[in-house]
């Protein structure tokens, strides 16, 4: 029987409680810090005589994970437990230094799915970079990278491309747990953090989530199984067109369509190719809200077969690549009405060679192997790095 995986929270309560004894502590959290059996880390803290919590702050999808994506989130008294919650998603995306001045010591325990775009990495990274420059001490709390510690796939960030979506030279599946993240942060961008990483027990790199015994968490409200975060790299890129990445439907990210789409005929056609670990089936909906809200759309259902041959990232491409191919009237990209780069999908490939790429007609398979010394590259950069 494998040995019961303990959290970085719980190595913390259990092992080295002497690092917070007596101190000042703010805590970055927010639904996901949990322990293995569900309890609510801020409870626990909160309860420790000798322990003093002072204040939490919260990333995108707010401290109670309640927001939905991209909207500002404010800072405010939290009722349950009368500390104050500074919003790291609002009108700073890093903790002033109003907010850290009565700290002496910086926690970090939220669950990250793997995933370049996903913005919790950032906020990780802002706060490290912040608690470095007031000579902060920061702790990550470490646990599972959902998606496994092996495999890695995308593109890497190009510095000119450098968001909240996309940082860091990073890929878009990039294998590594928040503790190693934090790590590489630090070390190869110099933030100059005195860094202490709580390490999981008993995790190994080939573990998916659900091989963890862990309970699943949504780690943000459209984030709601394995199979959506497994999915998750390849469909976020839908974000950056006019087509409906599922938002408002009981399958965010797993569905995928537009009013002007035919689920029949593209489903045929995704599944002619043959891509590996997937099927596709037609779907129906009607978005209660985003993109084509109330609107009746059509398109299909991603529906994996074989998680350890599933290319996501190909996948996501091979979609937008027949979508452009089939509906060359009815697609779009979506711009962005502020910024130096005009279209948001830009952003999320950390680059516009992908874009220009698919309207130049390239084929995914062909763009996915324009990368692959860089992805070599970035495994091997990443090594020095890897916990477990």
């Amino acid at each position: 029987m494998a040995l019961k995986i303990r959290l970085g929270n719980e190595v913390l309560l259990k092992e080295n409680m002497g690092l917070i004894r007596d101190k000042k502590i703010g805590l970055v959290t927010n639904q996901t810090g949990l322990t293995s059996n569900l309890s609510n880390l801020v409870d626990i803290l909160l309860s420790h005589s000798e322990i003093n919590l002072v204040a939490l702050f919260g990333p995108e999808h707010g401290y109670r994970g309640d927001v939905q994506d991209g909207i500002e989130v404010e800072s405010y008294i939290d009722k349950k437990t009368n500390l104050p919650v500074y919003s790291l998603f609002g009108d700073t995306k890093s903790p002033t230094s109003a907010a850290l001045k009565d700290i002496e010591i910086m926690l970090f325990d939220i669950q990250d799915i793997g995933v370049r775009y996903f913005t919790y990495i950032y906020t990780m990274a802002n706060t490290i970079e912040s608690a470095g420059k007031v000579g902060l001490p920061f702790v990550v709390l470490d646990r599972p990278n959902p998606l496994g510690g092996i495999k890695v796939e995308g593109n890497i960030v190009e510095e000119d491309f450098n968001s909240f979506v996309g940082n860091y030279a990073l890929p878009i599946r990039h294998g590594m747990t928040i503790g190693e993240l934090a790590t590489y942060f630090n070390e190869e961008f110099r933030m100059g953090v005195d860094l202490r990483v709580i390490k999981m027990k008993n995790w190994q790199r080939e573990m998916y989530y659900d091989e963890t015994s862990l309970i699943w968490v949504s780690p943000s409200p459209n984030i709601s199984t394995l199979d959506t975060a497994f999915i998750y790299p390849g469909t976020c890129l839908v974000e950056g067109t006019n087509i409906s990445e599922g938002r408002g439907t009981v399958k965010p990210f797993e569905m995928i369509g537009a009013a002007w789409i035919d689920g029949i005929e593209l489903s045929r056609e995704l599944n002619s190719r043959k891509l590996p670990g997937v099927l596709f089936r037609p779907v129906y909906f009607s978005p209660l809200m985003s993109k084509y809200k109330d609107k009746k759309c059509e398109g299909v259902q991603f529906h994996t077969t074989d998680r350890e041959a599933f290319l996501p990232v190909l996948s996501g491409l091979t979609l937008l690549e027949v979508i452009i191919e089939l509906y060359p009237d009815g697609f779009e990209w979506r711009e962005l009405s502020s910024s130096e780069h005009h279209f948001f999908f830009d952003l999320l490939c950390g680059t516009d060679k992908i874009r220009k790429g698919l309207v130049k007609g390239q084929k995914a398979e062909d763009i996915v192997k324009s990368w692959e010394d860089e992805l070599l590259n970035f495994k091997g950069k990443r090594e020095r790095y890897l916990l477990y």
